[in-house]
C-alpha cells in the first residue's frame, strides 16, 4: 500500500504536466518542462514573470513601430533598417543581469529624447529608459521565488511614467513646431499609428495590474501621485 501511494505522488506532477498544451498565435507554445526551481514559486511568482515577459513584448513592439516611423532615428544607430536597431536595443534581456545597459540612468535617457536640442537617436533614448525603468521595477530581476520581494509602488510609478512618456511621444514638439518623433507611417502623417497608442494602453494595463496584484500579496497600500511635467521630474521606481 505505501509503495502505491509512492507511486502515486511521484506521478502527480507528471500528470499535472500531461494536459492538452496551448499553441500561441506568435508561434510559441505553453509547454515547458518541469524544473526543480518550480517547487519555489508561488502562483504569484508566476503571473509576475508572465507580465514581465508581456511588458517586453510590449516594449519591443513599441521601439519597431517608432522606428518605422522614425527611419532617421536608426540610421543615427548605424543600422541598417528599424528590426536590426530593436534587436540591438533588446539583446541584453537574454543576460540581463549581466547587462551593463541596467546601469544607465532611465530618468536621463527619458529627459534626453524629450529634449529638443537632443542630436542622439531619440526612439533609442526614449525605449531605453522605459526598458531599464520597468526592469528596475522588478528589482531586474528575470525570475522570481516565493523569497522575492516586490514593491507594488514601483509598477504603479512605473504606469504613471509611461502615461508621461505617451503623452510626450505624441505631443512633444521643437522650435520649429515639428513633432520630435513622429507617430505615423512615412506617407501617412496625418493619422497616428494606432498600434502605438495600444501598445502603449496594454503597457501601462500591465502595469496597474501588477501594482494590484503586489499590492494584494504585500498588504501595503500604495500611494497615489502623478509625474511633474513642468520639471521633467518622474515618479521614483
Amino acid at each position: 500500500m505505501k509503495r502505491t501511494a509512492l507511486a502515486c505522488l511521484l506521478t502527480l506532477p507528471l500528470i499535472a504536466c500531461s494536459g492538452q498544451t496551448i499553441q500561441r498565435k506568435d508561434g510559441s507554445s505553453s509547454v515547458r518542462s518541469f524544473s526543480i526551481k518550480d517547487l519555489a514559486k508561488s502562483d504569484v511568482d508566476s503571473v509576475v514573470e508572465i507580465h514581465q515577459q508581456e511588458v517586453i513584448a510590449s516594449l519591443r513592439a513599441l521601439t519597431t513601430k517608432l522606428y518605422r516611423c522614425n527611419p532617421d532615428e536608426w540610421k543615427k544607430s548605424g543600422h541598417a533598417s528599424a528590426d536590426e536597431a530593436t534587436a540591438a536595443l533588446f539583446k541584453a534581456v537574454t543576460h540581463w543581469q549581466l547587462a551593463p545597459q541596467r546601469k544607465i540612468s532611465w530618468q536621463t535617457a527619458l529627459t534626453d529624447a524629450g529634449r529638443p536640442d537632443f542630436s542622439g537617436d531619440r526612439v533609442k533614448a526614449v525605449m531605453n529608459g522605459l526598458l531599464v525603468m520597468n526592469m528596475a521595477a522588478y528589482n531586474h530581476q528575470t525570475e522570481f521565488y516565493l523569497l522575492s520581494e516586490l514593491d507594488a509602488q514601483k509598477f504603479y510609478n512605473a504606469a504613471r511614467n509611461t502615461e508621461y512618456v505617451a503623452w510626450e511621444v505624441a505631443n512633444r514638439r521643437g522650435p520649429d513646431g515639428a513633432l520630435l518623433l513622429v507617430s505615423a507611417t512615412p506617407g501617412n502623417n496625418d493619422m497616428r499609428d494606432p498600434g502605438i497608442e495600444r501598445e502603449f494602453g496594454k503597457l501601462i494595463g500591465i502595469q496597474d495590474t501588477l501594482a494590484r496584484i503586489i499590492e494584494d500579496k504585500s498588504n501595503r497600500a500604495i500611494r497615489f501621485g502623478v509625474v511633474n511635467a513642468a520639471g521633467t521630474l518622474f515618479l521614483p521606481i
